[in-house]
């Protein structure tokens, strides 16, 4: 038996190893190219510098300070956020335009988000109802983690693109539809595959964020995002990020609804009267708008079955409630139409 030599022996191994070693790269290289295709389809990378996660230089050595300093350190950079959101005003009066068209057109205004966007988002959504009587139907919102995640955190539902896009997808959206994403850093998996879904279905979208050349930001049709800055405690954007939300959302909402007929001059003339606090309410608005007495206003908010709009009619053309919801059926529910303003 010949005996090989081990620089032979080596020589021999080498081609197997160098397979080997081409079998990984190449493997390596094809899950490289699946998850650059995946970030680019989803809008998802990760930013090594998010400006929401940096530290404040003007809030270093909080905990030594005085209440009184603490407190004044974080009312400092809240004022701030307004200065930021005021920037961005064209982009949302494009949001506002696109969201009216939507509404118009028979379409729902989505909100998605994760954590405390998510939280912004479902309590917009809610208020919309009982402040501007709209069904649920028109304005809702779908936050990560479902209804529990409303009250405390749920771990890890923020991280998946494919259960944004399945939850999105249980609303079956329509290209009439507008889908607003709310993510601080605009890097959440869950809002990007939310809006990547919603691209897809041919629906408008609009990306909530504070990093403006983030994920979210790009794979929205109309961004908007005020640079708010480093946090008073680093990465904590449910404050300074948070508030520009909540004013943003705001903004949205109701600028959307004003335009949309829901408010009659800076009145709430569809406002849900379901308690008492908001039959008064109503009442002040009917003596208000009407210059009726309280007893005169009560009366014909009584016999318009608590219709704001109808009783207003009655008492301002001094007509009957059938005929004030005649007008009101003319005018497709056009409230200064009706009054003939």
């Amino acid at each position: 038996m010949t005996k090989t030599s081990p620089q032979l022996r080596r020589r021999e191994r080498r081609p197997t190893t160098q397979r080997r070693h081409k079998t990984e790269r190449a493997a390596k290289q094809h899950h490289a190219e699946q998850r650059d295709a995946e970030q680019r389809r989803t809008g998802h990378r990760r930013i090594k510098h998010r400006r929401t996660e940096q530290r404040n230089p003007r809030s270093l050595g909080l905990d030594q300070r005085s209440t009184r300093g603490i407190v004044e350190a974080i009312h400092r950079e809240d004022a701030t956020v307004a200065r930021a959101v005021r920037s961005e005003l064209p982009a949302i009066t494009r949001a506002v335009e696109a969201i009216v068209r939507a509404l118009s057109g028979g379409g729902r205004l989505i909100y998605v988000g994760a954590g405390t966007s998510g939280r912004l988002a479902v309590l917009d959504a809610a208020e919309c109802v009982p402040t501007f009587g709209i069904s649920s139907r028109i304005v809702s919102a779908i936050i990560a983690g479902g209804r529990r995640a409303l009250t405390s955190a749920v771990e890890g539902a923020e991280d998946s693109a494919a259960q944004g896009q399945r939850d999105l997808a249980a609303k079956r959206i329509t290209a009439h539809d507008v889908i607003v994403g709310l993510t601080a850093s605009g890097t959440t998996p869950y809002v990007a595959g939310a809006l990547d879904f919603a691209r897809r279905c041919g629906a408008l979208t609009i990306g909530i964020t504070a990093n403006p050349r983030s994920p979210v930001a790009r794979l929205a049709d109309i961004a908007i995002a005020p640079q708010t800055g480093a946090e008073v405690i680093a990465g904590s954007t449910r404050m300074k990020a948070g508030t520009a939300q909540k004013m943003i959302l705001n903004l949205l909402s109701t600028a959307a609804m004003v335009r949309l007929g829901h408010v009659y001059n800076n009145w709430m003339v569809d406002v849900a009267l379901t308690n008492r606090k908001l039959r008064q309410r109503g009442l002040r608005i009917l003596h208000e708008a009407a210059g009726a007495s309280p007893a005169r206003a009560s009366r014909a908010l009584r016999q318009a079955d608590d219709n704001l709009r109808v009783a207003l009619i009655m008492l301002k053309r001094n007509t009957t409630a059938e005929e004030a919801r005649r007008r009101l059926e003319q005018a497709h529910g056009n409230l200064r139409a009706a009054l003939g303003e």
